[in-house]
């Protein structure tokens, strides 16, 4: 990773004020309205990014979310110099994309999930060994490579094999492969796990959590498959309508939403008197009111004899919560539920 001048490490991304626009012709409607938007100049301005601004140090994970049309594809071209910034300016590892691109090249690898990098008709060994030429990787640099890379993520099953031929889930272990080739130090993944089966999806977690966790690539990934971002971020940054509206821990993100947890408790025989509705205070004592430090019971079970409650974990701990659900009666097993991921998104969407 780049050292400044000052001796201080160099951000793995910096963007600041980052915005790109589009001029699209205003389509007509009518019999002719192909024609007539054909020989129209009436445009209209598309803000795919607007104003975007965040900082990744070496090292961290990232998740970068949002709906469709959010415009993290748009970000990512331009943290790699596919696309230049309307406004604003972007540094990774202290390179401008625009500007230093080929000198970037040599210090990031890029996958984006829906296109390939590698030779469509040649076996996938020779997209490595032209990728390897290109970036003037040495040839023991390169016999490494090959070892490492089939104990990771296990390429050697088909190198003779022409790239039109490999499974989806093959081919995007090779399209990791091939973007870690010259060992860059940060990785950008545009929806790397689209489309992918459980098992496919599970080796690529694993070996991205890896190449973070022990070689400290720093990571930056989109993707709508939230499970993704539970399991490998950090820290997530979520966009919508081009503007970014949060960033922060996981966690946090959970707290912000406002979202409960929910504490199923299984006993050996049902409290009486206990309703769906009602609220359990901290020494178990059970009121049909709302009280400061109660939680509310979601439902009854009395097949299974278990009972869901609600509360706010960021105020409560969950042994208070369990300690006043004991209070009730003799506890056979209890569970902890968090807020699904894609509920707490939704809710910080509607809330914006």
């Amino acid at each position: 990773m780049a050292v400044s001048t000052t001796g201080e490490q160099v951000l793995a991304v910096s963007a600041r004020n980052l915005s790109k626009s589009y001029f699209v012709p205003v389509r007509k409607s009518g019999f002719l309205g192909g024609l007539r938007t054909l020989l129209s100049q009436e445009k209209r301005r598309v803000d795919a990014v607007r104003d975007v601004s965040f900082d990744i140090r070496p090292g961290e994970f990232v998740g970068y979310i949002g709906p469709n049309g959010a415009g993290k594809s748009t970000t990512v071209k331009m943290l790699t110099g596919i696309l230049h910034p309307t406004s604003g300016e972007v540094l990774v590892d202290g390179l401008s994309p625009q500007t230093q691109r080929k000198e970037l090249a040599r210090r990031v690898g890029v996958v984006f999930g829906q296109r390939t990098q590698l030779w469509w008709d040649l076996p996938t060994v020779d997209s490595f060994d032209i990728l390897a030429a290109m970036y003037d990787v040495s040839r023991s640099d390169y016999r490494s490579f090959l070892k490492e890379f089939d104990d990771l993520l296990g390429i050697g099953e088909f190198l003779d094999t022409p790239v039109r031929r490999l499974s989806l889930g093959q081919r995007m272990r090779a399209e990791l492969a091939a973007a870690l080739i010259h060992r860059p130090k940060i990785l950008f993944l545009d929806e790397p796990t689209i489309g992918l089966d459980v098992v496919a999806k599970r080796t690529m977690r694993e070996f991205l959590a890896e190449i973070n966790a022990r070689r400290d690539v720093t990571v930056l990934l989109t993707t709508h498959d939230l499970k993704d971002i539970e399991e490998l971020c950090h820290r997530v940054i979520i966009i919508n309508h081009g503007s970014l509206i949060y960033d922060g821990t996981l966690e946090d993100l959970r707290r912000h939403a406002d979202l409960p947890t929910v504490l199923e408790v299984q006993y050996y025989g049902l409290p009486e008197g206990l309703t769906a509705g009602a609220y359990v205070g901290l020494g178990g004592e059970v009121s049909l009111t709302p009280a400061d430090g109660a939680w509310q019971v979601a439902s009854i079970d009395p097949g299974s004899r278990s009972v869901k409650v609600l509360f706010d974990r960021s105020r409560w701990p969950a042994p208070a919560v369990i300690a006043a659900m004991q209070a009730l009666g003799e506890i056979r097993d209890v569970s902890l539920e968090e807020p699904a991921i894609e509920d707490i998104i939704r809710r910080i969407l509607e809330t914006r």
